[in-house]
């Protein structure tokens, strides 16, 4: 299983090698973090991630390198087995927490001004109109 993980990373590797880019490159490119691109290439990436991700991850830069990432998976369906149980994803998709709870006040503090001009501008007005007799 281990030659299987280290020959599917030097295929990955040298590809990107003949390709003239560094793993930088390619995670501009892909938006896969280099240390999962450097997990694949290594055969470590069981150890960071699910299998789910590990597999999209490895199809994904196959397809960016010019290879079958289907073929190279259905080849070799255990070889990126996941170790990882309940590893949380730290990309922060869909996560309910907030990020900076400091800010929200900050973002009250211009909607409060606004609502008291308002009410200013609506008294003013009333006062104008009472003024010229409209009411």
């Amino acid at each position: 299983m281990n030659d299987q993980k280290k020959q599917i990373g030097e295929m990955f590797k040298s590809k990107r090698h003949e390709m003239n880019l560094s793993l930088k490159e390619v995670e501009n490119a892909t938006s896969i973090r280099m240390q999962y691109l450097k997990g694949i290439e290594e055969g470590t990436v069981e150890r960071m991630l699910s299998q789910v991700y590990i597999m999209g991850f490895l199809k994904q830069y196959a397809a960016f390198l010019g290879l079958d990432g289907e073929k190279i998976v259905k080849q070799n369906p255990k070889a990126f087995n996941s170790t990882v149980e309940n590893k949380d994803f730290d990309y922060g998709i869909g996560t309910l927490d907030v990020r900076n709870p400091q800010t929200s006040s900050a973002k009250m503090l211009p909607n409060a001004i606004w609502i008291v001009l308002g009410v200013v501008a609506l008294i003013g007005a009333w006062f104008f109109a009472r003024a010229i007799g409209l009411f």
